[in-house]
């Protein structure tokens, strides 16, 4: 354990630096420094042609302008500030992006430029959850959308957040009261998402959420707002399980498969490319001040301590469940009960066969689409069931390569059926699989980092969504990194103290005799 812990303090230490000094340089509060130039000369759309494009999944901006461009690369991220890392790697030339995401993202990365000229105009809109409640909700907002327009609150709403954004003032001064008379609403909204939605250390604001609070309270619903992936959100809505979904682009094909608003906010589209810069910071400066934005700032670091928790929280039970349940599997077709085998055997192909982030989103958006179950419960439910699958195959594994013969010996002494199994064969198979079971510990630790497809705030979400509010993708990154290091630490040596303790070789002989009669 000792080791392990020195092991990663050095790799930490040895990271940190290599990524400061490769990093681009921070600018303290959105200064920048020098006369911007574009750094790969393009200054036009036409110069886009023949070039990578980044551009967001699911957004469709790619469809206002692909016909003015000729023979160029598109290439998906999830994220908006995944292109912003992959611009500066010289892996996309330019990035498509609506300009209220420009205006965030130059302000913590003043070295991006926009070209002048726009690539076109998106309007966003509401898309409302397929569920019983849809007919009703779809009139509340309809009436909402258009009475925010002719009052103009709609207008001074996208003045605050958006053309005025500053993350150092922007906030929901006056969170709106609701009576929560007609229930819970769940809103689906896309994490890191400045100014319309992002975390922060007091739960969820920006745009969106105002927007979304203030129709609650007019409306009387209590909001229930579910952080997630951009493209989560529409197959989300259309399967039931969210009410609300913010922030869809308003398109014709779209439409015909879901239900949208009138759009409430309409913006041009404009392409982003990397400036030319000096910096005016030290290396140290850098480190402090990347740091400081990562973790220090709006005590971001209860985020990573939160998504650290609900990691282990799914990985434990799954692990504690899947044990449970892939050991009464095995005890049920030991003796070739036809019926339990044929089960099992159905259930471990079919889960075997299908990718994790798959199976995790089946369950959520097909299997529980319409449940109030949990996104943590049902991933919980989705690795009990992989873990249990893979505990099953480690007890065959085990158990076969046990002779027999100790069987009979036992029997032979006096020793029942389930005795035999607990004293005699367990402690022999376990010296077999546990070493897999360790693997598998630590294979599962590291799949629950896809939970985020169904909106769990787990550990990997959560740094997702401070890179999304700091541009700094370094720090996050490793500090879940070393986080992960951590826990998989933690857990492997729980297992090693299990391995040793049911090590045949360690046990007494009258451990061993236990429960059986002797003849002195």
């Amino acid at each position: 354990m000792k080791n392990t812990y020195r092991k990663l303090a050095l790799l930490l230490v040895l990271i940190i630096a290599f990524g400061v000094l490769m990093s681009p340089a921070a600018f303290a509060d959105g200064e920048e420094s020098g006369t911007m130039q574009p750094k790969n000369g393009i200054k036009k759309i036409s110069d886009l042609d023949g070039k990578t494009i980044g551009v967001q999944t699911g957004v469709l901006y790619e469809d206002e302008i692909k016909d003015d461009i000729e023979d160029e690369t598109w290439l998906y991220y999830k994220m908006p500030n995944d292109m912003i890392a992959a611009l500066e790697a010289n892996k996309i030339d330019a990035y498509l992006i609506e300009e209220v995401g420009f205006y965030a993202q130059h302000y913590e990365h003043p070295e991006l430029m926009r070209l002048e000229e726009k690539a076109g105009q998106s309007e966003f809109a509401v898309i409302i959850g397929n569920n019983e409640k849809q007919d009703t909700l779809y009139k509340q907002m309809q009436e909402f959308i258009a009475e925010g327009k002719k009052s103009g609150w709609l207008d001074q709403l996208y003045d605050y957040w958006v053309k005025n954004w500053d993350p150092n003032v922007c906030k929901i001064e006056n969170v709106p009261t609701t009576s929560g008379a007609n229930g819970k609403v769940i809103i689906a909204i896309e994490g890191g998402y400045e100014p319309f939605s992002f975390e922060t250390a007091n739960g969820v604001s920006g745009y969106d959420v105002e927007f979304m609070m203030n129709f609650c309270a007019k409306y009387g619903y209590q909001w229930d707002f579910w952080t997630m992936e951009f493209d989560s959100i529409a197959p989300g809505a259309i399967s039931g399980k969210y009410d609300f979904g913010m922030n869809i682009v308003v398109d014709e094909e779209r439409a015909e498969d879901s239900v949208l608003t009138d759009w409430y906010y309409v913006c041009d589209l404009v392409f982003v490319v990397e400036g030319e810069y000096e910096s005016e910071m030290g290396f140290f400066e850098r480190m402090v001040y990347n740091f400081n934005k990562t973790f220090i700032r709006e005590d971001r670091w209860k985020l990573f301590a939160e998504g650290m928790g609900r990691t282990m929280l799914i990985t434990l039970l799954s692990i504690v469940f899947g044990t449970i349940l892939g050991f009464a599997a095995y005890m049920a077709c030991r003796h070739g009960n036809r019926i339990a085998n044929g089960i099992t055997g159905f259930i471990n192909w079919l889960i075997e066969g299908i990718p994790t982030v798959v199976f995790l989103m089946i369950l959520a958006f097909v299997i529980f689409g319409k449940s109030t179950i949990s996104a943590t419960w049902i991933s919980i439910i989705g690795f009990t069931f992989i873990f249990g699958c893979g505990m099953f195959e480690m007890l065959k594994v085990g158990f076969g390569a046990i002779h027999k013969g100790q069987f009979e010996a036992a029997t032979a002494m006096g020793y029942s059926d389930t005795q035999s199994f607990f004293k005699i064969l367990l402690p022999q198979a376990a010296q077999h699989f546990l070493p897999i079971y360790k693997s598998n510990v630590v294979s599962l630790i590291k799949e629950t980092s896809v939970v985020g497809y169904i909106a769990v705030r787990d550990l990997t979400k959560m740094g997702d969504l401070v890179r999304s509010r700091t541009y700094v993708a370094f720090f996050g990154l490793i500090a879940v990194a070393i986080l992960y290091f951590v826990m998989e630490a933690v857990l492997v040596f729980i297992v090693k103290r299990v391995q040793i303790k049911v090590d045949p070789r360690r046990r007494s002989k009258e451990k061993i005799l236990e429960g059986i009669k002797t003849v002195d």
